[in-house]
């Protein structure tokens, strides 16, 4: 391999929209101001992506598991396990892990926010009020605090099961019951036992939870309280082949948010971080440019990930993602401004899904991407954009194609056949 070529992968989370009469029609993206963008629209290739396929709508995580190299139609071991990764829980071979959220929910049960608030302050405490309760059962719990409202638990025992449905009832569906958690299929013995001890570790959760001090704050502040958990993506540890064994490249993530955080680690890259960045709008995009700078000085693909993109989506604010969009691509700028090597380095433009401000959750509409560099073969395109890619050389492809495209400029990929 080429080891004076380098590239950074950019994913934009949640980038895609659809047109929005707010905006004249327009997708946030086609809205923005953006420079930078444009000019690696320019001088580069572009097209559509499906983080899959055409009318797939995927999760963060498959559709980052995808970006990474792997093929999620044949393996996808949970959300859990991922998230356990990326808060440092290393998984034994029979434990059971499952993503949570912090969540407050009326005296009968009803969930009013799938996500307390996005609590960020006080979840440390709170979650070590959960770690290590004693459910009986010779089962050991592990839970720890992710980003904002998120979380982990972990089951560490004997006759475990990750074949369990969710107590979380999904995004949209407020005003509902927490689910009772249930075997996916009957006469599975240890999914029943499993699904029992989650649904005892749930209402353990809101004892505990409902007078904890961090609760009593935030009502005295009038924020909604963490006073329940709620469950999904049951899942084991698998162990994979990583992306960085496959092609035997030095990856590099830039990242906060724990998700793509756990599938930089189980792709075998190194993590950049730091307290500023917060997986939000108002995470600090100076520092994230500082730390793609350094990180492309120990490694040859460096992956950047910024979630607020997709958090203004989720809460309809079309305007709030175009102003963010904006400031990516300004710091999109920053990074091209100071590659010590331009000549040598691609960037690649993506994100990991659409989701479009309106519907407020994933859809399966393709996503605009780029690949820019000194030796791209050039199109026509003149914009990054949903309506302006898709007449790019690229044409439509997969996340898998998108990534191995990267990599291939930089001579990472083998040749098939003699």
């Amino acid at each position: 391999m080429d080891t004076t070529r380098k590239a950074i992968m950019l994913v934009m989370d949640g980038l895609g929209d659809r047109p929005i009469k707010e905006l004249s029609g327009r997708t946030p993206l086609e809205t923005a101001k953006t420079p930078y963008f444009d000019s690696l629209a320019r001088r580069g290739v572009c097209g559509l992506m499906d983080p899959l396929a055409p009318g797939i709508r995927v999760g963060t995580d498959v559709g980052h598991l995808a970006l990474f190299g792997y093929n999620p139609f044949r393996v996808y071991w949970g959300r859990g396990p991922i998230e356990a990764a990326g808060v440092g829980i290393d998984l034994e071979p029979r434990d059971v892990a499952l993503r949570c959220n912090f969540a407050t929910v009326d005296e009968n049960g009803v969930i009013l926010d799938r996500r307390a608030g996005r609590i960020r302050h006080g979840t440390t405490l709170l979650a070590d009020a959960l770690n290590d309760l004693d459910l009986g059962g010779n089962v050991k719990i592990l839970f720890k605090q992710a980003t904002e409202h998120r979380a982990v638990l972990v089951l560490r025992g004997k006759e475990l099961s990750a074949e369990i449905t969710n107590s979380d009832p999904g995004a949209g569906r407020e005003r509902e019951p927490v689910r009772t958690v249930q075997a996916r299929r009957s006469g599975i013995a240890m999914a029943g036992r499993t699904a029992a001890i989650v649904n005892r570790f749930i209402e353990m959760s809101r004892e505990v939870l409902a007078e904890h001090p961090v609760n009593r704050e935030r009502v005295k502040k009038s924020l909604p309280p963490a006073n329940a958990v709620i469950t999904r993506g049951a899942g084991m540890a698998v162990r994979m082949r990583s992306l960085a064994e496959r092609f035997h490249i030095d990856g590099g993530c830039v990242v906060a948010e724990s998700t793509v955080k756990g599938i930089a680690i189980m792709s075998g890259f190194r993590i950049y971080s730091a307290a500023s960045l917060t997986a939000n709008l108002d995470t600090d995009l100076d520092e994230k440019a500082r730390l793609t700078i350094e990180a492309l000085r120990d490694c040859n693909f460096v992956v950047v990930h910024i979630k607020g993109t997709d958090i203004a989506s989720h809460d309809n604010d079309p305007r709030g993602k175009v102003a963010f969009i904006e400031k990516m691509d300004a710091m999109a700028g920053k990074v091209m401004g100071a590659l010590e090597d331009p000549e040598h380095t691609y960037i690649g433009l993506t994100a990991d899904h659409s989701t479009p401000c309106a519907a407020r959750e994933h859809s399966a509409d393709p996503v605009p991407v780029v690949i820019s560099g000194d030796d791209v073969l050039v199109d026509d395109v003149e914009r990054y954009g949903e309506r302006s890619c898709p007449k790019g050389g690229l044409s439509r492809i997969n996340a898998n194609e998108f990534l191995l495209t990267l990599l291939d400029y930089i001579g990472a990929t083998y040749r098939f056949g003699a």
